[in-house]
This record gives C-alpha cells, structure tokens and sequence, in this order.
C-alpha cells in the first residue's frame, strides 16, 4: 500500500535505503550577511552558529564600512545573538566546545574561549614554541574539546581538553612537503591520532611512535593526491577525496574499505561530511559532498544522489544526521527511520500502515476504518509501538499529533496495554517542539535529546537565557529547578547594578518558586563575593536559613559579628567556637571582649576555651566585668593546682567576701590557718602535710603519735567529738594498740558508741579484742554485732530474750557443726513458737 504523507522531499537508493530533507526553519538573516562570502562554523546539537568573512573571498566594501574582522554568532534561525570585533591577530579558524562556548584560534598560537554572547572567558597558546599557525582543527576527544595546530614548518601540536590546556607535539618523523594535502584529526578508545595525506600518501602519526605508519589506500582510478578528508560524528569512518574526484570510504584506522566512487567532478568541494544513522546496528552510513551550491549524497553501497541550492550551504555534521546551512533555510539530511518506513513508504502493507490508516478513516467516520484494523490482527501491539516511535522523529506537529492519535486508537483496543512509553513520547515530544520553537530555535532531534539527557538541554537553555522555558521544562519533567534559579541568580549578580534591587528580586524570586525545599541563598553569596560585590553578598547571607553555609561564608566575607549572631543563633557549639577564634584572630582584643559581651552564649563558651588553654586570658575577662565570685574560684583552682594556696587564700577570701560569701569566706580564712599549722608541722615531724584537709591532717598526727597536736587542732577548728574519735579509734586499731584502745574506751562515754570499737577490732581479725566492747553496744544492735563476731551462743540467747524467730533460725543455719547448740537453738525456737 502508499501512502503519500509528508514524504515529498524523500529519495530512496536501492541498497541503502530512503533519505529525507526536512526543512527546520527559513532563515532570516540580517540584510548585511553574503554566505557566499562567509565562513560558518556551527555547533552541533542545534547550537549555535558563528559566520566570519572569507578572506580568500573578494569582497565590495561599501561606504565607510570597516575592514576588520567581525565574528558574529546567530542561532539556528539566523536571528543574531552576539558580535565581537576582532582587534587581534589573523584568525586561523573558529570552533565550538561541547559547553557551546566559541573557540578562537590566532596565527600566533593563542587560543581564545567567548561564550556565545561574545563574553571573553579566557586565553592560552597552543605552545610557547608555537608562533606560527597555518592551520587548525577542532574536535572532540574522550577528555573534551581538543585543537590540532598545524605550524608553518607542518608541526602538528594537538591539545585534548581545553579545559587543561597541555599541548603535546606529534612524531617529530612527520615531515610534510606537500603544502596541497589535507589531515583530520581522529579520536578514538582515548587515543587520538593525525591523518595527514601527502600526494598519493596517507600517514598517521601519533604521539610517541618511534616510525610513522603509512597504511595502503587502494583505488582503482589514477589520482596524484587527496584533497579533502573527513572523519565521522563518532570517529568510527572517514572519506577521502582525490584530485581526480574519486571518493574513497572506510574505517577510521584505514583497514577496512566500505566503497569507491568517481564523482565525475573535477572542481574542489568544499566540504565532506558523513551522515549517520545514530543508533545501534545502525544501517550503511553515507557521505555529503558538498559543492559551490549542490549536494550530492553517496552511500557506502555506490549509489548516490544529488540536492540543489540556490546559494552557498555549509554541512553540520550531527550524530544521527546532517544539517544543512544555507541563505535561505536550514536543513536536515538524514536516513528515514524504518518505523517512518513502515508507515509512510511507497507500497507498503505494514501494520503500523494499516493502524495509520485505520485512525485516519476512523475519523473520517468510514467503515473502512474496521477493515483496516483487523488487517493489524496479532500484531496491534507492535504496529502502536511503531507509530510512537515514529512520531518522535517528526519535526512537524501535525504529523506528531496524527501518529500519536494513530497510537492512542490503537491502544484502546489492547486490554493490558503499558502506557509508560506513549506519556514518555507524549512528554518528549512537548519538550522537543518548545525547544525547536523559532523563538528558541535549538533544532534537536529526539536521539540527541536522549543523547544529551534533559539535564544538559536545560544547562543549554540557561546558557541562553531562557530561564523560563527551562523551569517549566524542569518541572513538566520532575527535575529540580534549584540550577536554573542559581544560574538566574547568578545572572543577575553579573548583570545588575543596584545591589540593593538585585537581592531583592532574588529573594523574591526564590521565595516564589514553590520548591518543596527553600533555595539557599550560599552559592549565590559566594558568587558574589567572587566578583566582587562584599556587601551583596552579605545581605545574601542574611536571608540563608542553614547556619552551617552561612557562617564559614561570612567569616570569608569579614563580617565575623554576623557570623558570631548567626552561630549562637543557630546553637551548635563548633559554628560558635569556629566565630569566636576567626574573630579572635581578625579583631582588636579589647574590640573582641567588648563584642562577645553582647552575646553571653558565645562568651561563656569563650571562658571555657580560656579555662582550658590560657587562665590568664580568663583573669582578664573577669577583672574586666567585676567578676569577683569567678575571680575567686579562678584564684583558687589555680592555686591548688600549683600548690601555693597559701600565698594566694587572701586575695580568694577578699573577692568571696566582695560578693556576700561570707561561708566561703571563712573557710578560705580556716584554709590559711591550717596551712600556718601544716608548714609547722612540716618542720616538727619532717613529714609532708602540705595540702591535706583537716581530717586527714589529725589522722597523720595521730599515726605519728601527736596526740596533743591533734587534739589542739579539733579545739582551734572545733573538729566534732564524733569525727575526732572515729579518727582516733581506727588509728589506735590500725596500730594494733588494743591496751591504748580498751583504756580509750573507758576513758569517758563514748560519743560514737562502742560498735565502731567492735568494727575496729573486726577489721583487724581480733574476735577475742571485739568480745570486750560487745556487752557495751546498744540494744538494738547487739544482736547483729554478735552475729558478726560468730558468738552464735550469745546471739541465740538475746534473740530469745527478745523472742526474734527469724533471728533463731539464721542462727540454726551456722550450728550445724556444734550438736549441742543446734538442739538448744531448736528448743528456743519451739518455745517461742508455743508462746506465739
């Protein structure tokens, strides 16, 4: 079946299939821009477009128009973006990054870098050595963009990445005396290599090779040199042309030959270019010779055929096709897709046709429109897939919507059909026709946007500006917007000059976005900064919520009180002590006490980093604010640590009265008093007592036997009766002074009971020493005293007295070894039992 839909511009070869022109926009070019007089050089994936004249070109100067050179970059439509007047040297060529930004590269070896805006980023030379350029070559590597220059002397210097910019020269074996021949850079597997001709000869030289490598080229036709070379978008092919118009394709490393075919022409193209089919198992690639106005299209299998111009056109290549640049329109020249084919192609009995056509009567309320269907049966399912897919390489809307609804129609007779890939198309195909929009004009097709991913388009987008587009591309997309608000952000900042107007358009800006998470204002601050504008950045960082990005930025911005406010705001300590010493370190000291003042949260933390590392910073700080009580303490800490408390009590006595502390204040007087006694004591019994309490300092004594030392002391600081004979009795005991104890005993009443006796003498493994003081103890405690001391007999008989049955019975457990007892013990508990 045919049908003719939308393949006027098709011309199908009978190996290699069917190719297609689709027109993307008619250009409008300003008044003043001669192609045929021009240079252009364009970007790939729908980027943009820089033109320059021909010097080799005669051109009418007319009026007082200037003769310097101007670079002037358009967009895919020929509307003009940017120019640049060009002051400089003689410019060699011009290329394009893969960030879309305009390389420059002079006759002297420097390489420029201008956005597209014709904003200068910044320069670098090929080579110290290098001089004299004659020729250059742009391309792309697996480390980035890299420039191949060629010198007067054709030395090849080549440089991988612009972004690094380390030349390197090619063998020193090349030695090239043939001004007449041509060379390409190729790059392939992070190897690039150089592909010279020189006469009938094809050399390839790269970097390190100790001999140069000269693979055979076989043709059938008689030629003297080649005069144009060119690789493919992915450097998998390259084409060369011979002086007698033969044209001679294969592989990049020269092995293998796709085809030979005689042009017929003798006249110099202008250009070669390769179009690709940019997927997988991709079909037989051709090549585009390009002539003064007439292209002629050859495939790998010898067929060809020919497209006319009525002007200069200029090919792009494309990694899926080529685009055609002319005075009138812009063109793509590509390989129709097989699903296109399935639908669209002459003579065709496809069931994707069938679906096509089914929708199509379906609409026209025809019966056919069931017939036609039924023609799909068992195969619906493939022929829907087909139209989606079809409809993603249309640049027509209407062509999309009809395949679409084709689709859609189709789908509705499939019960379990999965809709993800038809939202997907749906989705990328809005995204697709706003981009190739004649405003925005970025005529991508939809395997480079998968290619590219969305996240690069919206990166291209805001290159030029479009941030509104991008953000609706974001959010129709679910990708987060918080780049495209920087960059917005960052625009601004540039471009602006009232500070003021500028934070206020960004704060509202952000705060409108309706972001699930708030902006922060850091990255734009920091930008600022970088640029120059302090106090913008500043009033940026006020408006920043996380005090982790805000206070290291306004430390770097100076302003350390903000910071400070900013950190004790936020609570955590390691943003304040990172405040507290950046200002420490920038500030007045005096400036520095007078401002932590203000903030006790920052100042106390102060105070324990002094407390810690300088005392004396902290003396400062509190005889600064009056601070008796902590100039006390302070005092006295230090004191005790260097071991000169006596030297120091009566500065720390006068500040604890200075506040009311009257208590402490008479101990630290007592302090003083025991330290005179102590440095006597020193003397008296050449023993240290230096630094001991008063208890410790009379149970020292007391070992030593200066009993009347030690009862001077209990009387002067009115030590406790109870505390005294505690001391006295486990010193006595410790001693195994059991006389000196019984006579100590009975000397008065004890005030602390005579248990501590029996402990005492416990302690010291004497039983029959604690049976002394046993009858002397309380009532209430005999008994578990006498349990202690193992005088069973005795325990037995106070708990009958006191008719204690659980006391009995713990008792009965530790008789088991003395008879009679244990009969004794079982006769009280019966008596007590009966009694109860």
């Amino acid at each position: 079946m045919s049908l003719l839909y939308n393949t006027g511009e098709w011309f199908t070869l009978e190996q290699g299939g069917s190719f297609r022109k689709v027109e993307l926009y008619k250009m409008k070019w300003p008044p003043n821009i001669d192609l045929d007089h021009m240079k252009v050089y364009a970007a790939p994936y729908g980027g943009p477009i820089a033109v320059i004249k021909d010097r080799n070109s005669f051109l009418k100067i007319e009026g007082d128009t200037s003769t310097r050179q101007v670079i002037r970059i358009f967009n895919c439509i020929g509307k003009q973006i940017s120019s640049i007047n060009w002051d400089f040297g003689e410019i060699v060529t011009l290329g394009w990054s893969c960030a879309e930004e305009l390389i420059v590269v002079q006759n002297d070896g420097t390489i420029f870098i201008y956005d597209m805006f014709g904003s200068f980023v910044h320069k670098f030379s090929v080579s110290n050595d290098v001089t004299d350029v004659s020729e250059a070559r742009i391309f792309q590597s697996a480390s980035g963009t890299g420039v191949a220059a060629m010198t007067g002397t054709a030395k090849i210097y080549v440089l991988n990445n612009i972004q690094d910019p380390k030349s390197r020269p090619l063998s020193d074996l090349l030695n090239i005396t043939n001004s007449q021949g041509c060379w390409e850079m190729v790059s392939k597997d992070r190897t690039t290599v150089c592909v010279v001709t020189q006469g009938p000869d094809v050399i390839v030289a790269r970097y390190g090779d100790n001999a140069l490598t000269t693979p055979p080229i076989s043709l059938t036709t008689d030629y003297k040199s080649f005069t144009l070379i060119c690789a493919s978008f992915d450097h998998q092919h390259l084409a060369l042309l011979t002086n007698t118009g033969c044209l001679w394709m294969g592989s990049s490393d020269l092995r293998h030959k796709y085809c030979e075919f005689t042009t017929g022409r003798t006249e110099r193209p202008t250009q070669l270019a390769w179009c690709l089919d940019g997927a997988p198992g991709n079909e037989t690639p051709a090549v585009i010779i390009c002539y003064s106005n007439m292209l002629q299209i050859v495939l790998t299998t010898g067929e060809s055929s020919i497209y006319s111009y009525d002007s200069a056109v200029t090919l792009v290549q494309e990694m899926d096709s080529v685009r055609v640049i002319s005075s009138n329109s812009h063109d793509l020249m590509q390989r129709v897709p097989s699903c296109t084919k399935k639908i669209f192609g002459i003579s065709i009995s496809e069931p994707a046709s069938f679906l096509f056509v089914a929708h199509c009567k379906f609409q026209e309320r025809s019966h056919q429109s069931n017939e036609y269907l039924c023609l799909t049966a068992g195969k619906l399912r493939g022929a829907v897939g087909d139209c989606i897919e079809a409809a993603g390489y249309e640049f027509d809307p209407n062509t999309q919507k009809s395949l679409i609804r084709a689709a859609y129609f189709g789908k509705s007779f499939l019960a379990d059909y999965n809709v993800i890939e038809y939202v997907r198309m749906c989705k990328t195909l809005k995204v697709l026709n706003a981009l190739r929009d004649p405003n925005v004009a970025i005529p991508i097709t939809i395997r480079q946007f998968e290619h590219l991913q969305p996240i690069v388009v919206l990166d291209r987008l805001m290159f030029r500006k479009y941030y509104g587009l991008a953000m609706q591309i974001a959010k129709y997309l679910n990708i987060l917007e918080k780049r495209i608000l920087e960059h917005w952000a960052f625009q601004k900042l540039a471009q602006d000059k009232n500070d003021d107007e500028v934070a206020r358009k960004i704060a509202a800006k952000f705060a409108s976005a309706g972001l699930q998470q708030p902006m922060s204002f850091a990255s734009v601050a920091e930008r600022a900064q970088q640029i120059g504008k302090i106090k913008l950045a500043i009033t940026l960082l006020e408006l920043e919520t996380k005090k982790k990005l805000q206070v290291p930025l306004l430390l770097k911005l100076g302003a350390s009180e903000k910071a400070l406010i900013a950190a004790t705001q936020s609570g955590d300590i390691d943003l304040i002590y990172m405040a507290l010493l950046e200002m420490k370190n920038t500030t007045e000291l005096a400036q520095f006490h007078m401002t932590i003042r203000r903030y006790p949260l920052a100042q106390n933390l102060y105070k324990k980093y002094c407390q810690l590392n300088s005392l004396s910073t902290l003396k400062d700080i509190h005889s600064q604010e009056d601070d008796f009580l902590a100039q006390a303490e302070l005092t006295l800490r230090e004191a005790q640590q260097l071991g000169q408390l006596d030297a120091s009590i009566s500065d720390v006595s006068g500040n604890f009265r200075r506040v009311g502390k009257q208590i402490e204040a008479d101990l630290c007087d007592e302090a003083k008093k025991l330290a005179k006694h102590q440095k006597l004591l020193n003397d008296k019994h050449q023993n240290q007592f230096q630094g001991l309490s008063l208890h410790a300092t009379v149970r020292k004594l007391l070992q030593l036997g200066d009993v009347r030392y030690a009862e001077k002391l209990k009387s002067e600081f009115k030590l406790p009766d109870r505390r005294y004979w505690w001391v006295r009795v486990q010193t006595i005991a410790e001693s195994y002074m059991w006389e000196d104890l019984e006579r100590f005993s009975k000397a008065k009443k004890s005030p602390i009971g005579y248990e501590p006796f029996v402990e005492v003498c416990l302690r010291q493994q004497n039983i029959q020493e604690a049976k002394k003081y046993l009858p002397r103890c309380s009532e209430d405690t005999k008994l578990k005293w006498y349990l202690r001391a193992s005088c069973y007999a005795e325990a037995a008989n106070i708990a009958f007295m006191q008719k204690d049955i659980e006391s009995l019975l713990k008792i009965l457990d530790y008789c088991a070894s003395d008879a009679t007892l244990l009969s004794t013990v079982q006769n009280m508990i019966l008596q007590v039992s009966e009694k109860k």
